[in-house]
């Protein structure tokens, strides 16, 4: 990298999951609000957890919310690599936000090397517009049996020249070892690269920990830069991927809407604006589990292998469940693939999905059919939904879904139908995440499962609190003058 970069500053982690996303959107809302230009930049995410961005293509999720965290908009350019699951040992592979093509694990690791060269233009085109970037690894800065060709931690943070701070979840237990560990397996120009460290997700008395640090420096020569207490509020923020979704349920409120977890369940924040409704207890279902009988309400959520998926849903007996629902007068919305699912069938005979030649039954709660082809659809909408509501959101889904109930769309987006709903009224589905984040549709429809409720959220402002309520917490917890230094500033 150039020597006359901005000042740069990444985190990484002692492992997945300690809180690196929401602490860099801390970050970027602080130092926002302090007069700089931010962006927030992550080489490689996993997820299917995506976002559109402003410039085109797909992004991550955390990466969206960092971009808002930063005051900007989201770029395509802020998560060069992002990995979409379909199996176990498979991924679609989204470059520069657009799709690369398919890939098995040991095959993306023989291609990493050739994605660098595109991630370091992204860092750069970022750098010509920012002061600061804050830069996220990805699972843990310990992976060294991928240290080879890694473009996701130290890999990137040599190529671009960058300071790394620590992460460490002391919530899961372990800190100390994660730490210190951490620093004894990574070789030692990496370990030169570690300004510190940050202890996040703390419960309790922080003066319990002041052995620690001692401990820590004595082994590592590391220093710690803060000890953030648990912020109860993160989890009203979109989360980056679904092993932060766990099951059970979210508020307590006494419209029940149950979701079913399925296995490569995409875009899963479509439903953090109900979940922050207070009179709505939202239920994520995981595997081995019937759908709740009491649910008011039952949403199919997006996925990234929708007919594997939909062979998933049926192996929980979740079909049964929802027949029953639909039949005892429950209402039901398909969202994208959800959508997809509640038709007659799906084929996807070029194999844009599945094997080449796929087909399954669907659920046959709308006469619709869709086949998978074409080019995939990226594009942020705007549009009305019953009694001319406002919505908005995005598309993002392959396929063409046709039949006799399209006749009776769900929504106009753009000025053209979408969806479909069933000739009762109770069973619908569209193509548009983030429909729930409409305030007026959404309360439309809640008021619907239960008349004469009051109250309501603007989610978007109340995802600005949290977010300002993330900085004070950050401004309080941590060493900021410390991490502007080591960045740069």
């Amino acid at each position: 990298m150039p020597a006359d970069r901005p000042a740069a500053l990444m985190l990484q982690g002692t492992g997945s999951d300690v809180g690196k996303s929401v602490l860099a959107a801390g970050l970027c809302r602080l130092f926002a609000r302090r007069g700089l230009a931010v962006r927030p930049f992550k080489p490689q995410n996993m997820s299917n957890n995506a976002a559109i961005a402003a410039d085109g293509g797909e992004i991550g999720r955390a990466q969206a919310l960092q971009a808002r965290a930063a005051c900007v908009a989201p770029s395509r350019h802020m998560n060069p690599v992002l990995l979409k699951p379909e199996s176990d040992t498979g991924a679609q592979v989204v470059v520069q936000g657009e799709v690369l093509g398919r890939a098995a694990a040991r095959d993306y690791h023989a291609l990493k090397p050739t994605l660098l060269p595109r991630v370091l233009d992204s860092f750069r085109r970022l750098a010509a517009e920012a002061d600061l970037i804050v830069v996220e690894g990805a699972g843990s800065a310990a992976e060294v049996n991928l240290r080879a060709a890694d473009i996701a931690n130290m890999g990137f943070a040599e190529a671009a020249d960058l300071p790394v701070v620590l992460v460490g979840d002391i919530d899961r237990g372990g800190v100390i070892a994660a730490i210190i560990g951490t620093w004894e397996v990574l070789p030692v120009p990496e370990r030169a690269r570690l300004a510190g460290y940050v202890i996040n997700k703390f419960r309790g008395d922080p003066g319990l920990f002041r052995p620690a640090i001692d401990i820590i420096r004595d082994r590592t020569g590391l220093d710690c830069l803060g000890i953030v207490p648990w912020f109860p509020d993160a989890g009203r923020l979109p989360a980056e991927d679904s092993a932060s979704l766990g099951g059970g349920q979210r508020g307590e409120g006494a419209i029940h809407i149950a979701v079913p977890r399925l296995a490569r369940i995409a875009n899963f924040d479509d439903f953090d604006p109900l979940a922050a409704e207070a009179d709505v207890r939202l239920s994520m279902v995981p595997p081995g589990r019937p759908l709740p009988a009491d649910a008011d309400l039952i949403v199919l959520p997006g996925s990234k292998s929708t007919i594997a998926d939909l062979a998933f849903l049926r192996a929980q007996g979740w079909d049964i469940d929802l027949l029953a629902h639909v039949r005892q007068g429950g209402r039901v919305i398909g969202i994208c693939a959800g959508y997809q699912m509640l038709g007659r069938s799906i084929a996807d005979p070029s194999g844009v999905e599945s094997p080449p030649g796929s087909e399954a039954a669907g659920l046959g709660l709308l006469d619709v059919a869709t086949v998978m082809e074409g080019n995939k659809v990226l594009r942020a909408v705007r549009g009305t939904g019953g009694a001319g509501l406002p919505v908005a959101g995005y598309e993002m889904h392959m396929g063409r879904t046709e039949g006799p109930d399209r006749a009776r769309p769900m929504l106009t987006l753009a000025g053209r139908p979408d969806g479909a709903v069933s000739a009762d009224g109770r069973v619908m589905g569209c193509y548009l995440h983030g429909l729930f984040g409409s305030d007026r549709w959404r309360a439309a429809l809640l008021d619907s499962l239960r008349p004469g409720r009051s109250g309501g959220i603007a989610y978007e402002t109340l995802v600005d609190e949290v977010l300002d309520g993330l900085a004070d917490h950050l401004e309080r917890h941590l060493d900021v003058a410390a991490l502007a230094r080591i960045a740069g500033l």
